[in-house]
């Protein structure tokens, strides 16, 4: 027991954030601090706390982001049925500190498994900036998030121990809890179509109707090595430096973590950071690059050709994500138009990829 209560943002008071501190290794009283919120998270809200010491050591934080459930009743319930808070909290207790990939400092996170009230007290990352999925990135923040990925998905690679955590979606202690069930993911199409039928193509729907026609033949078609996956692996989930300074690249956001297929987080977020004709360009070498990192970290017996397969045929995650996300959380004009340009690159991808042959 830490002594600290999990408390929505309203309820922080200065001694509260003293203890956080303190839980963290730095021992200094807070005499006051603002709040604001920043990002733009569907499911959590993150805010920042700009503190104002009494005493403090030379290294103490001016600043902490915590995260926290959605105040929002739709997103705060997707959330708990998904397992999502509970998920996260124990990543960066237990899995963080192994994962490889680079993620915030900790200084206090806790959750509640009965209700799932949770509260994570990380760094303030900037000056680095959060990703934008509807600005896209550069090419070498698209690298270097390449190469992240490799680090995560090699840290655990086919590690049979990940398969007793209950909290990781798509381990065999968590057993069926959190598949998708068939007839609701049809019905989420459903309504996705009727929501946004003026803004949907035609092959989008053609891909849709199709997938969801495969669903049960998609789950099955990988059978490969598994590893630890992000599954929301996108720009607006990582932190990039600036010219003013910060990290190169901090991941976020570790509310769906799964073990399975590594190559879906590689096919998630190059479907979406980077325009068409440069993902079309760049994505072979990039995942050459993947491929040898994955080597250096012990990777056997996963030839680049068996790679390839697998990232052409994952590469119905976005698309997925795009229509399953946007019917469960709080509709807003931004998540409009973030969900449809992730349908919309999506589809590129899959169409450029030929993915939709192997659902044949």
């Amino acid at each position: 027991m830490t002594g600290i209560p999990i408390i929505r943002p309203a309820a922080i008071t200065p001694d509260w954030l003293a203890k956080v501190l303190c839980h963290g290794g730095v021992d200094a009283t807070v005499r006051g601090f603002t709040a604001k919120n920043v990002g733009t998270g569907q499911i959590g809200q993150s805010v920042k706390f700009t503190l104002d010491y009494a005493g403090a050591p030379p290294d103490a934080p001016a600043s902490l982001v915590g995260k926290f459930p959605s105040p929002e009743a739709d997103s705060f319930n997707t959330g708990v049925v998904l397992g999502n808070y509970i998920r996260e909290v124990n990543f960066y207790k237990h899995l963080a500190p192994t994962a490889l990939i680079s993620t915030p400092r900790v200084y206090f996170t806790d959750v509640d498994p009965t209700t799932s009230e949770f509260v994570l007290m990380m760094e303030d990352l900037a000056p680095a900036e959060q990703g934008d999925q509807l600005r896209h990135c550069t090419i070498e923040q698209a690298r270097l998030a390449v190469y992240e990925a490799a680090n995560l998905h090699g840290s655990h690679w086919d590690d049979r121990r990940i398969e007793d955590l209950a909290w990781v979606s798509g381990t065999r202690a968590a057993g069926q809890r959190g598949s998708a069930d068939p007839n609701a993911v049809l019905n989420l199409w459903k309504a996705f179509c009727a929501r946004y039928n003026e803004r949907l193509g035609d092959d989008t729907r053609h891909i849709g109707d199709t997938f969801i026609a495969n669903f049960d033949r998609y789950n099955a078609l990988y059978t490969g090595p598994k590893s630890l996956v992000h599954i929301d692996y996108r720009p607006d989930n990582m932190m990039f430096a600036t010219p003013a300074g910060g990290k190169p690249l901090t991941v976020l956001d570790w509310q769906s973590l799964a073990f399975g297929p590594g190559i879906t987080d590689v096919a998630y977020f190059l479907a979406g950071a980077l325009p068409r004709d440069q993902r079309r360009a760049l994505e072979r070498e990039f995942l050459l690059e993947y491929h040898e990192r994955l080597k250096q970290l012990g990777v056997k017996d996963y030839g680049f050709d068996t790679l390839w397969r697998d990232y052409r045929s994952r590469a119905f995650g976005l698309f997925t994500v795009a229509f399953y996300a946007s019917m469960m959380v709080t509709q807003t004009p931004r998540g409009d138009d973030m969900f449809m340009a992730m349908i919309r690159s999506a589809s590129d991808q899959i169409l450029d990829l030929d993915s939709l042959s192997f659902l044949k």
